[in-house]
């Protein structure tokens, strides 16, 4: 290992406390973060711990923090650490934390600074291999994270973060740039066999593929075109699967009054692409997901019932339904059989 640089990026406040500007941001009578009375509450740790914690505040990020000189040095990283060494994430020097934040999970009282759902996403142990007021050389040894990483200081609090270390999952993939969504053809009687095929109800909805990634979430259309969503609906969607990428499919339509984005299938997750899986395969899953919140909803699929299917969208006045076989792959941009859109007026 590298020799250790001991220089910290750490600054006192005028009173020599590490934690004077953590201190002046906090009420401990309405926040139930930690807040030590004074320095000398502190513990004394041997350098080594680290935390990531999931921060649903005014806007999704992950709090990286190091134990350092008995305090927490803190970065607020947006998108999240990066799993790989082809992109360098913006990560923003905050104030340091009481080793004590390093257990901290709870809800931040609205009105209080970074007001919000405080998660622990990861932890373990850390070594230091460069320390400096620039650049902070560490490797982690975490559940979800581990590797040698580096931060890198650009501009007053703005830094980024490099993994140095090759992916860790070789095999992972971006999610596509833009992908054409599959077509149903159109049939006016159910399959024979129906019990090879899972059935929908169909919304009557505008047709729009989710890419979201780092908490954040862009759209495209019918035609693979960017297309904004309804306002609110893509950070929301997005802070709701947190660090993991995914492509879905689905429909933004009304239900019950409200404009909503109906889920029925997903087409990436984890850096590895679902487009060869079996429709069945998938829509298990994308309800392992439980996608489901104020403005988007996973929607229902029935395995060889659609006689069932098709009365049930009658009753809801829906315009039809959709017949899809269970072992279908997802071809993207093609009208497909494998497919099929019935109507039921």
């Amino acid at each position: 290992m590298a020799a250790k640089n001991t220089k910290s990026t750490k600054k006192k406040g005028e009173d020599g406390d590490p934690l004077a500007e953590y201190r002046r941001k906090r009420d401990a009578g309405k926040t139930p973060e930690p807040v030590p009375a004074d320095e000398d509450a502190l513990p004394r740790g041997e350098n080594d711990t680290f935390v990531i914690q999931e921060h649903h505040a005014r806007s999704l990020h992950w709090d990286l923090r190091l134990e350092r000189d008995g305090v927490l040095v803190s970065w607020a990283v947006p998108k999240g650490i990066p799993p790989s060494p082809k992109v360098n994430h913006l990560a923003v020097h905050t104030e340091d934390h009481p080793l004590e934040y390093a257990t901290f999970e709870g809800d931040i009282p609205r009105g209080e600074y970074g007001a919000g759902t405080m998660t622990i996403w990861d932890r373990g142990r850390y070594e230091t291999e460069k320390w400096s007021e620039r650049e902070v050389m560490i490797v982690l040894h975490g559940s979800r994270v581990s590797g040698k990483y580096v931060l890198f200081r650009t501009r007053g609090k703005n830094w980024m973060i490099h993994r140095m270390d090759p992916p860790a999952d070789p095999d992972a993939e971006p999610l596509p740039e833009r992908l054409r969504p599959m077509r149903a053809a159109e049939g006016r009687r159910l399959p024979r066999d129906q019990s090879a095929h899972g059935f929908e109800f169909a919304w009557g909805g505008r047709r729009l593929l989710a890419y979201i990634s780092g908490g954040r979430t862009r759209f495209t259309d019918g035609r693979a075109g960017e297309v904004g969503g309804p306002a609110g609906l893509g950070s929301k969607l997005g802070e709701a699967l947190g660090a993991r990428p995914a492509l879905l499919d689905g429909e933004l339509a009304q239900v019950e009054g409200r404009e909503t984005y109906l889920i029925f299938d997903l087409l990436h997750l984890d850096g590895h692409p679902l487009l060869d899986l079996p429709y069945e395969e998938r829509r298990g899953r994308l309800d392992e997901l439980e996608l489901s919140g104020p403005r988007w909803q996973t929607t229902p699929w029935f395995p060889g019932d659609g006689d069932a299917v098709r009365q049930a969208a009658r009753d809801q006045g829906l315009p039809g339904m959709l017949a899809k076989r269970l072992d279908s792959p997802y071809t993207p941009g093609e009208e497909n059989d494998a497919w099929r859109y019935i109507p039921v007026k």
